[in-house]
């Protein structure tokens, strides 16, 4: 293992390094990223590098009781087998989390052609408001912040500015957001945010990528 990696370019060394970083810090890559400069969903380098090294990076996260799998009908390269991420977010991005999965699962279900999902702010909050775990609008600088953060974790990607962000505003939801719970156990999470009226300001989620079907 270790000869394999003495022997590519110092180039490659820190992008394979990187990419080890990412997929233990998020525990997924994404195939293809939307670029708002060119209106196009554009091909992610650190993928691209992750699948040419794929079975060295098989072995090396195997050492520590962890599969890296491949699904290239979704354009996902993830691992599992350990909790590897268990990031403190705020309460409004758990919700809008939950939320966003739940329309993912059910906008797949009759296009199933698509490896993502679009959906509007609107639909988002009007899903929340349904499950009354929003009694009311969030601020526009709290919302903007929430996209901000699910940006930074490669779930989403708003297509348009969030300095322009209102309830028209479109989102691209990427497959990783199969990194969250399966859609009974987010029914039953959100029924929580109902029920618990002094939760706490962070909740803490954890990746548990599910094995989706290549």
């Amino acid at each position: 293992m270790i000869e394999y990696f003495e022997q590519i370019t110092q180039e490659e060394q820190e992008m394979l390094t990187e990419v080890i970083q990412t997929l233990l810090r998020q525990t997924y890559l994404l195939e293809r990223r939307y670029d708002r400069r060119t209106g196009r969903m554009q091909y992610v380098k650190e993928y691209r590098m992750c699948g040419k090294h794929l079975e060295f990076l098989q072995e090396y996260f195997a050492v520590a009781g962890i599969t890296l799998k491949e699904n290239a009908h979704m354009g996902v390269i993830y691992i599992q087998g350990a909790p590897v991420w268990a990031e403190k977010l705020p309460r409004l991005a758990t919700i809008y989390l939950l939320v966003l999965k739940l329309i993912y699962d059910e906008q797949m279900a009759s296009v199933s052609s698509s490896g993502h999902i679009v959906t509007t702010l609107g639909a988002v909050n009007g899903k929340a408001g349904e499950f009354g775990v929003l009694k009311s609008l969030p601020s526009v600088t709290e919302m903007r912040r929430t996209i901000a953060i699910l940006k930074r974790y490669q779930m989403i990607e708003p297509l348009e500015v969030l300095e322009e962000m209102n309830e028209q505003t479109r989102i691209i939801i990427y497959p990783c957001i199969n990194a969250v719970l399966m859609g009974d156990e987010i029914r039953e999470l959100l029924a929580t945010f109902e029920e618990e009226e002094n939760l706490g300001d962070e909740t803490a989620i954890q990746s548990t990528i599910e094995d989706m079907p290549e």
